[in-house]
Parts: C-alpha cells; structure tokens; sequence
C-alpha cells in the first residue's frame, strides 16, 4: 500500500485514499447554462451493466483562506447569501474564474479584495469537494499567516452588491470552531478550514504542503 493508511475492506486492506475513476457516459446533455454554472444530465452505465441518470452542476472551483494573526485569531467575513436568506459569517473566498490563473494568485487577490490583508507566508490546508454527489466543485484552503493591512488608498477593487455590506473580524480560533460546534456558524468551508486549521496547529502547522503542489484544479492525486 505504499506507506498510505489503509482501511480494512472485505478482501483486505484497501489504501485510505481517493482515486481517479470515471464510469461510460452513454449520453450528456445540457439542460441550463449560467455565467458561472452549468446543469447537465449524464446517463451513467454501472458495473451491473444498467444505466442512470445523474444531474451535475458544472462549476469552476474555489478558493478560500483560514488567515491568522500572531494571536491566533482568523480573520472571518460575514456576508448576505441570498439562496438561504442569511448573513453568514464566512472565509475570504472566491471563484476560480479567470482561465489559467494558479489558486494561490487567487486566493491572495480575494484576500485583499475582501479584507485589506496581504499574507507573506502561504500554505495548503486542505484540497475538498464541496459536494461530490451533484457538483463539479472543488475548493482549496490556503492557510495564510504574516499578514500585513494594505491602506485603502492602495487597493483598486471597488465592491459591488453583496460586497458592499461586508463586515470583517477577528476571533480566536477555537472560539470560532465552539461556535460550528453550537451550531451558531454553518458555512461549510469556513467548517471545514477551520476544522483543518485546529488539526493542523496541533503540529505547529508542520507538514501542510507548499503552494505549488498541484494546480487545483482539482483534488490532486498525489496529496503530498
């Protein structure tokens, strides 16, 4: 099993890692087209030989930043979402939507866009599909940490809509996992960067691998 943790299956054990696989599609087609997404229906063959149908929503991907200071504390946005009729406490976080742009260019603009912050110190936290049964989505959480406030004067983005309401704080970090805990938070990749981030401070943040370990594209194979 090449040194991989293993979970013991029926036959054995089997490598704790996911794998790339992809089912015959006997047919797609597009039933809505948006500026940001796409719903198509794929007609799956099984293993048994019979056939499915399965929904997918096409979409580009994400990035979002668990950024902390020398206290410990995140840096969490809240902001109106409409689709749930909440305001939510939430990462800094955007779309992968420029063709060909690395996540971590991403990630370090949406942080100043979002927040006024620059971060010298970057890493992968954690590579996750935010929901693999219906979408295409992958999202990669940086862990950004050195950070430095950039005067106003020195930014050019200018909100819009929903952005112009946006609040940021601070809150310490296990302050902030208590309140997912208690379920007063429910932003799903705020939890899970959070979540990611208490595990991985536990080793002082060793081992998270560097900013060039896969494209993001998608979950990479070789999870470093």
């Amino acid at each position: 099993m090449d040194g991989a943790p293993g979970v013991q299956g029926k036959n054995g054990p089997v490598p704790l890692r996911d794998t790339p696989e992809r089912w015959p599609v006997l047919s797609s087609a597009v039933q809505a087209r948006g500026p940001i997404v796409t719903l198509r229906t794929d007609r799956v063959q099984m293993p048994d030989h019979g056939a499915a149908e399965r929904q997918i929503v096409e979409h580009p991907g994400a990035v979002a930043i668990v950024a902390l200071d020398e206290a410990g504390r995140v840096l969490m946005i809240r902001q109106y979402r409409h689709p749930v009729a909440r305001k939510l406490w939430e990462l800094p976080a955007g779309l992968r939507d420029v063709s060909g742009e690395p996540p971590l260019i991403t990630a370090e603009r949406e942080l100043l866009e979002e927040t006024g912050y620059r971060a010298g110190n970057w890493r992968i936290l954690i590579d996750y599909y935010s929901s693999p049964g219906i979408s295409t989505e992958s999202i990669r959480v940086f862990l950004a940490r050195d950070l430095t406030a950039v005067p106003a004067a020195q930014r050019d983005f200018v909100p819009q809509h929903e952005e112009t309401q946006l609040q940021i704080g601070w809150v310490a970090l296990d302050e902030a996992l208590a309140a997912f805990m208690a379920g007063d938070l429910h932003n799903g990749v705020a939890a899970v960067g959070i979540l990611s981030a208490c595990a991985a401070r536990a080793s002082g943040f060793a081992g998270l691998r560097r900013t060039g370990a896969g494209d993001g594209s998608a979950i990479p194979a070789d999870q470093g």
